[in-house]
């Protein structure tokens, strides 16, 4: 599993007071950041090899400026040539979204997909959800 802690900005709330909707991926995008270096540790763009090809965002509860929030993530399912990469957002211990992100291992050169490499799969089960 991987953890992080993210502080609202003021600015990412909205006309109801509590944090935007547009706000949400944002923040789960930032929390993969741990997941792209161990897919890819040099993080150089001329090589990158993932491509999202899908995000669903379930929120469940509201989320407020005034409280840090904590987005745990893991790696859902491991397929040929892609997996899901699943989060929570935590506020003050309630889980206020939940979302997945489908990432594809991709060659933009050759603008096609790829298999996952034996070693990205082997880093990625370390991080598999249980249950």
């Amino acid at each position: 599993m991987f953890e992080c802690q993210i502080e609202p900005r003021y600015n990412e709330t909205d006309a109801m007071g509590h944090i935007g909707n547009t706000t949400v991926p944002v923040w789960f995008e930032h929390a993969r950041n741990p997941l792209f270096k161990l897919c890819h540790p040099t993080l150089t763009r001329e090589d990158w090899p993932l491509i999202v090809a899908k995000v669903t965002i379930d929120y469940r509860a509201q989320t407020y400026y005034d409280h840090p929030v904590t987005v745990k993530s893991w790696v859902k399912s491991i397929g040929g040539k892609s997996f899901v990469f699943y989060q929570e957002l935590y506020q003050q211990g309630q889980l206020t979204a939940s979302g997945e992100t489908v990432l594809v291992w991709f060659d933009y050169a050759a603008a096609t997909t790829e298999p996952l490499p034996g070693w990205v799969r082997d880093r990625l089960s370390a991080h598999l959800l249980e249950g």
